[in-house]
């Protein structure tokens, strides 16, 4: 579409002042620098629809389509705008942003009115133009100023499904290949941290806006409900609540994640239950996330933990061992890392709450190996790793440790505490010695009291000599290795 600027000479000043054509020219190479400095989809996106109206004294007159629009171009490329028209050396001093209706952007006679009810939008201003109301604001990709953009790795490809996330991951298909399913709408996902929720929320935005899932015309917003609960606040401070509910609802999908956050926010849970109603009404898709199920969410109100409820709810929960194991093979095998199979299985027993961590710890594993050309061992596993290791060391007793090796071996408790001394009673009871200097603080003597008031050299004869048969015969080391591992997790 060509610039208009028809009143930009008469309104400029006399004398060595820029006819059309220079005008024009001067424009171009603004929005050429602006398109080289934000990127190809931030210019589409915003930049794109800026028209030049013309220059009035010392000011350059810039239209936009949409007040939502406007507000946001100030607050970003305002300053940007006004260097770039002094650096052209045309006179201007100043930029305006103007809401001004293009051709084309006022909504068709089937389109809904910005106020068909208190639930869809602010009543309108008398004095506010009717031509300004209804112009419809832009339709932005899921990468703007609201929000968040979204994480390349995270897809269905790269998702390890397992037990404990199967029906989530199952759940989340369903949306992403025919969102407004019957019962699936909306899609709730609950469950603790770092168990692949955020993940699951991407790769249903990834997959939607695919071609063969849903055509290059469907949009799909991501954010947290912290940053809907910013954007709101910042609309209602500037007087432009309009156009953040427009914007907002002009989206084909709406996907916020850790809705726990709106709790005792009541005038932003208001908003988002009027936005919810009014995406669901039109046969938009919403999906949510939480760390909580909507039953358990107090402090929100109940009208929309009954809207949330009515949905999908699929909860995702703790990671098993196994599943542990094939997401370690799956990020060891991207990143093309030759990792042994005891260092795999020695991280999946010591990190069992967080897979986020436990792939951190990985990352961390192999960036250490590949800086310093070393292949990754157990031994370098337990020295890069050690400040998280001890983290989640499970604090384990002497009982603990006595009574699980009573059981393995056979014998009774009291055992350990006896002065008998034939092999099968003194073995064990050397072995329950050796765990208990290797799993807990204790001192020797301490150590030594606990095993029937024996003395500290008597613990240590049995912490070496358990450790010179480990060495000498694979049988009874992986024997001792069985029991640190079951007393461990």
């Amino acid at each position: 579409m060509p610039d208009q600027h028809a009143n930009a000479a008469s309104s400029l000043p006399a004398s060595g002042l820029p006819d059309d054509a220079r005008l024009d020219a001067a424009w171009a190479r603004i929005r050429g620098r602006l398109r080289e400095e934000v990127g190809e989809a931030e210019y589409r996106t915003w930049l794109r629809q800026l028209t030049l109206a013309g220059i009035e004294g010392e000011e350059a007159v810039i239209h936009v389509p949409s007040r939502f629009l406007r507000d946001w171009l100030r607050g970003q490329y305002g300053d940007r705008l006004r260097a770039l028209w002094q650096a052209e050396s045309v006179g201007v001093r100043r930029v305006d942003i103007r809401v001004a209706a293009a051709p084309g952007a006022l909504r068709g006679a089937d389109a809904p009115a910005a106020a068909d009810g208190a639930d869809l939008a602010e009543p309108l201003s008398a004095t506010r133009p009717a031509s300004e109301a209804r112009v419809e604001a832009p339709k932005p990709e899921p990468r703007g100023d609201w929000a968040a953009p979204l994480d390349p790795r995270f897809t269905f490809d790269s998702f390890i499904v397992g037990k404990p996330n199967e029906f989530a991951h199952a759940c989340a298909r369903r949306v992403a290949e025919k969102p407004n399913s019957p019962g699936f709408n909306p899609l709730f996902l609950y469950g603790g941290v770092g168990l692949g929720k955020t993940h699951l929320m991407h790769a249903i935005a990834w997959a939607i806006r695919e071609p063969q899932m849903g055509g290059p015309g469907r949009s799909v917003a991501y954010m947290s409900a912290e940053k809907f609960m910013y954007r709101f606040i910042a609309a209602l401070r500037s007087q432009s609540t309009m156009e953040f509910k427009e914007s907002l609802r002009s989206v084909d999908v709406l996907m916020i994640d850790d809705l726990q956050f709106l709790i005792g926010k009541d005038n932003t849970q208001e908003e988002f239950f009027h936005t919810f109603n009014a995406l669901v009404d039109q046969g938009k898709q919403i999906v949510v996330s939480s760390d909580k199920p909507p039953s358990d969410l107090a402090g929100l109100e109940d009208r929309l933990r009954t809207r949330l409820g009515c949905g999908m709810v699929a909860d995702i929960h703790a990671t098993t061992y196994e599943l542990r194991i094939s997401i370690l093979e799956s990020k060891a095998a991207s990143a093309g890392v030759d990792v042994p199979a005891r260092v795999l299985e020695f991280l999946a027993h010591k990190i069992t709450s967080n897979v986020r961590e436990l792939e951190g710890a990985l990352n961390r594993l192999i960036a250490h190996a590949n800086l310093f050309g070393r292949p990754v061992t157990l031994e370098s596993c337990q020295e890069v790793l050690h400040d998280i290791l001890r983290a989640h060391d499970r604090r384990v007793t002497i009982e603990e440790i006595q009574k699980r090796v009573a059981e393995h071996y056979n014998i009774r408790i009291s055992d350990m505490s006896s002065a008998r001394r034939a092999r099968n009673v003194a073995r064990p009871r050397q072995v329950a010695m050796y765990l208990s200097k290797q799993l807990t603080s204790r001192s020797l003597p301490e150590i030594g009291r606990r095993f029937g008031n024996r003395d500290h050299t008597t613990v240590m004869h049995a912490v070496s000599r358990v450790a010179e048969l480990m060495q000498g015969d694979a049988g009874f080391a992986e024997d001792v290795e069985l029991l640190r591992r079951m007393l461990e997790t």
